[in-house]
């Protein structure tokens, strides 16, 4: 795994010409261009608003709902594109895999971290935001960046294993695309999980609901970690961080490995 390691090491030039060239694709032919990173999640913010502020009341104990929304939806954005632009990257990209040889993990990699200078873009949204509408940060927001790592991790990590089953079952694209959006709605973005009830009695056994949110989750729990620093202004329980780490990269690991285990033969199967 070093070895790779240092391999895609030596390869970071092309990654760098690979995220380029994803952000120049994403804008080209767009009047607004790069003025959608700020755009697209003010929308949506506005969209959500709207609807749980009038049409379904939102929680009276979640003050500036405005900010309360792009905390989540800005990282859940970055997220969501990152995984389906990674299950692609590879059947998309056949041409260079048929001719070229490089290590054939940067093409998810480059998806992923093209995503990440997107959301670093789109920050300004947020943080213009909240200083109108009066939300007052705190020094943990210096703490974002530690976030934001831990969120590429995990999104390397599925990334890599989504990438190669697609290369295997191309309906694997197709059915994230729908899974994405279940997975959007069970995470704890535009609802707060307080609104759960702390145990949920099934089957005669007492289940930690909202614990088994953050759990079975992990975006929940990264989702969670921005809005206690950005939108709280208050440090993430250590506990409660260490484990959101400690599963990303528990599933960098299984990914790298699936990863490279397949990836010798994709050639083949492209």
């Amino acid at each position: 795994m070093l070895s790779k390691l240092v391999e895609l090491w030596r390869y970071r030039e092309l990654v760098g010409n690979l995220v380029m060239r994803d952000l120049k694709v994403r804008y080209k032919n767009s009047v607004l261009g790069l003025a959608w990173s700020w755009l697209n999640p003010l929308l949506m913010m506005l969209v959500f608003t709207v609807v749980f502020t009038v049409f379904n009341r939102a929680p009276q104990d979640i003050p500036h709902y405005p900010v309360y929304i792009l905390a989540g939806i800005l990282p859940w954005n970055m997220f969501s594109a990152s995984v389906v632009g990674a299950t692609a990257s590879i059947v998309s990209s056949s041409y260079l895999i048929k001719k070229v040889y490089f290590p054939r993990e940067v093409l998810p990699l480059a998806t992923v971290l093209s995503n990440v200078i997107n959301f670093v873009l789109a920050l300004p949204v947020f943080f213009v935001t909240a200083w109108i509408l009066g939300v007052r940060l705190t020094p943990w927001v210096l703490l974002v960046p530690v976030v934001l790592l831990v969120q590429v991790i995990f999104s390397v990590g599925v990334g890599l294993i989504l990438a190669t089953l697609n290369v295997y079952y191309r309906d694997t694209q197709i059915i994230m695309e729908v899974l994405m959006l279940a997975w959007f709605f069970v995470t704890p973005i535009i609802w707060d999980v307080r609104t759960l009830p702390e145990m949920y009695w099934l089957v005669g056994i007492a289940w930690p609901l909202r614990r088994l949110v953050y759990i079975l989750n992990p975006m929940a729990s990264i989702i969670e970690s921005y809005r206690v620093t950005m939108y709280w202004g208050a440090q993430p329980g250590p506990d409660f961080f260490a484990r959101t780490a400690t599963t990303a990269v528990v599933i960098l690991i299984a990914g790298y490995m699936v990863f490279h285990h397949y990836s010798s033969s994709f050639a083949e199967e492209l």
